[in-house]
């Protein structure tokens, strides 16, 4: 393994780390020589440190929920300690509540707001504090690197998953926010919007349909290797950005762009005016042609074509 790629000598945290996609990127992190503390709610997340131990690898598990503030520090705190340095951040754990926008329950909100985007600021909080405080006692930048778990569903605004699809938007706006206060201290932020067969996103992809015993085209294991890239040396310039990545891709995400500009003549609008300019303009605007990112679907069949 070439050094820009070697996590030897450093310590990562991974939240929902007892199944599926967590579960893949500590295994991936681990076995790319990273120490790695694994978190999860439940007894989970010990089996993966059996796993990573198993192995050759060193881990140690962390329970509790990320919603909650304290745990942050805990975390960090865990990785210095056992391990002596912390230098990776991969936030993946999320549950899903899905509804209509109509069905909607308080509950159902706010326990998706709740694990998705504060699970992440939790976290990212607590690593920001002591990358900064390190960084300012070494009088230097220091290694710092957070892979963030987004969605395609902030691209969309899936119909159905109005909770979700707003905490991961916000999970790209915390990630961006993240990278631009970070970077003189060393910390570079990615985001990842990930497709993965897991227990959770079973009801969306379900099983396997073509009964091939290659690798799935959706499993865990392809997005945790461009996390343990992200997470390595070699990606020092990489900053600030998303990827969408499943199958055999991996999809850099432009930013927004200006469609078009409407400009009052007499410096100030009226309504008279607004409607001249832009009734005119979205007059037989298609359904898709919105804000949404729906040109991204067109990414999946080539990317599920393994070969």
């Amino acid at each position: 393994m070439s050094e820009s790629l070697s996590l030897a000598g450093k310590a990562a945290v991974v939240t929902g780390a007892g199944a599926g996609l967590g579960r893949s990127e500590a295994l991936a992190l681990a076995a790319a020589g990273a120490a790695v503390v694994v978190n999860d709610m439940g007894p989970q997340a010990n089996d993966v440190v059996d796993e990573i131990v198993a192995a050759g690898g060193q881990a140690v598990a962390v329970t509790g929920d990320v919603g909650e503030w304290a745990l942050g520090a805990r975390l960090v705190q865990t990785a210095v300690e056992k391990f002596g340095s912390f230098d990776i951040l991969v936030n993946n754990a999320g549950i899903i509540r899905d509804k209509m926008i109509f069905n909607l329950t308080e509950s159902d909100w706010d326990d998706v707001i709740k694990v998705h985007l504060k699970g992440h600021a939790v976290t990212s909080h607590a690593a920001a504090v002591h990358w900064r405080e390190a960084s300012k006692a070494a009088g230097a930048p220091v290694y710092g690197r957070v892979i963030n778990t987004s969605s395609e569903a902030f691209l969309f605004g899936s119909a159905g998953q109005p909770n979700y699809s707003a905490a991961k938007a916000g999970i790209v706006a915390l990630t961006l926010s993240t990278s631009q206060g970070l970077s003189r201290y060393g910390v570079r932020a990615n985001a990842i919007c990930p497709r993965a067969r897991t227990a959770m996103t079973a009801e969306a992809f379900g099983d396997r349909a073509d009964g091939a015993t290659s690798l799935d085209p959706l499993s865990p294991e392809r997005v945790a290797t461009l996390v343990r890239y992200l997470a390595a040396p070699a990606s020092e310039e990489i900053t600030g950005q998303v990827f969408v990545v499943y199958g055999k891709m991996i999809a850099l995400m432009d930013s927004p762009k200006v469609e078009n500009r409407f400009d009052a003549p007499t410096g100030a609008f009226d309504a008279e005016e607004i409607d001249r300019q832009l009734t005119p303009y979205f007059s037989g605007r298609g359904q898709y042609e919105t804000y949404s990112a729906y040109s991204v679907a067109e990414l999946e069949k080539p990317a599920l074509a393994i070969d």
